[in-house]
């Protein structure tokens, strides 16, 4: 976005979602109840973006007259999309990236999200997926006894003692880790979720080599492996199974987002995918839910909202998917529209076009950033031909 606005002589505004960081309607309460969340959904959110460009055309000297671009990334992206569609006559056209738009109300199948995180380690190290597919049984193995709890949270270096309980924890933390990887998996060191070098599933599936080790030499190796996720600087003394990323990332109002309307299905078989086999089930989820929140989700409420996969009356919308992001599965890969288009980035990690540019960025981004600009540059002189 800031080359591109140089660029384009354009203003860079960011808009802070409503109930993350620190626009929180009821300041500390926010939270405390279902009554106060009332208010965070993404049509919310959008309204408040659209009263938020009237106030900066009114407040900003030369802004009145100028056309609006709506950019964001994963959930970003979506809200990209549909501001669009929600807003055609604030904003000129958006730019959607890594925007899982049809991960919801089982418009693709739940298994897809799984599929591609695994084509991921399986392009990085031969054996790679074997290994962390067998890690599941021996994990359970060894959390049978004490003394195998002792061991493991030994191995893995964990903050806090495993018990019988928290051994779910456990696996959904180590699955969500190398899901992270797949999402992360850029050419470059950097630290969005973690500080990590390049290519970090490449490093991750060094230590992952050899399936045919001993269950405690395969732990063993899935700590290295892990490690290079949470520990890569060095500094964590310990693995809190409690957390997967260190920024804080609003996970509390995302939580309850997709406790309402965010609903978006996955699923694993352990045949197509190197994941424990974990079925969707809506009953389950939604009493979580509930459990949680004292709310239940309503799954088919997006379609209804923002039209699902019959979209093709909206227009200038790019989704932009690179084909290492496990989200691309819910994305929009083909060009609906000539003006509803899709840009699909080989050797593309999550939202890899919104970063900066960098020296290591495959060509197949910089084109992508390219035609991207060609698409605004287009939206911009439209607005202006049609204002005369």
């Amino acid at each position: 976005m800031w080359d591109v606005a140089e660029e384009l002589k354009a203003m860079l505004v960011f808009a802070e979602h409503r109930y993350y960081g620190e626009s929180l309607p009821f300041g500390q309460d926010s939270f405390k109840d279902s009554q106060h969340l009332n208010f965070l959904t993404s049509e919310q959110a959008l309204a408040d973006f659209a009263e938020l460009i009237r106030h900066l055309k009114k407040a900003i000297p030369g802004a009145k007259s100028q056309p609006v671009i709506a950019i964001g990334g994963s959930y970003g992206g979506m809200l990209a999309a549909w501001f669009r569609m929600k807003y055609p006559h604030i904003v000129v056209g958006a730019l959607a990236a890594s925007a899982p738009i049809w991960q919801l109300d089982g418009m693709v199948p739940c298994g897809e999200f799984m599929k591609i995180v695994t084509k991921d380690f399986e392009k990085s190290g031969p054996y790679c997926t074997e290994s962390i597919r067998k890690s599941w049984s021996v994990i359970n193995q060894l959390s049978g006894t004490g003394s195998g709890l002792q061991w493991l949270t030994n191995t893995l270096h964990l903050c806090s003692p495993l018990t019988s309980e928290t051994i779910s924890t456990l696996k959904g933390w180590i699955a969500e880790t190398w899901v992270n990887l797949a999402m992360v998996n850029y050419p470059y060191a950097c630290n969005f979720l973690q500080p990590l070098p390049a290519w970090p599933i490449k490093e991750v599936c060094q230590y992952l080599k050899n399936p045919n080790v001993s269950d405690t030499v395969l732990v063993q190796n899935i700590f290295q492996a892990l490690n290079v996720y949470y520990n890569y600087s060095g500094q964590a003394k310990c693995l809190n199974i409690s957390q997967t990323s260190t920024s804080s990332l609003g996970s509390m109002g995302w939580n309850f987002q997709a406790c309402t309307e965010m609903v978006m299905p996955i699923c694993s078989n352990g045949i197509d995918d190197m994941f424990e086999p974990f079925l969707w089930d809506l009953e389950s989820y939604s009493n979580d839910c509930f459990n949680q929140w004292g709310v239940r989700p309503r799954p088919h409420w997006m379609i209804t909202m923002y039209g699902g996969k019959n979209i093709s009356s909206h227009s200038n919308i790019i989704f932009s998917n690179g084909d290492l992001d496990p989200w691309s599965g819910g994305g929009v890969t083909k060009d609906i529209t000539d003006t509803l288009v899709a840009i699909n980035i080989l050797e593309g990690a999550h939202h890899l076009d919104l970063r900066a540019h960098n020296a290591f960025d495959p060509s197949s981004v910089l084109l992508s950033r390219l035609l991207e600009v060609k698409h605004m540059k287009k939206w911009i002189a439209d607005f202006y031909s049609n204002a005369k």
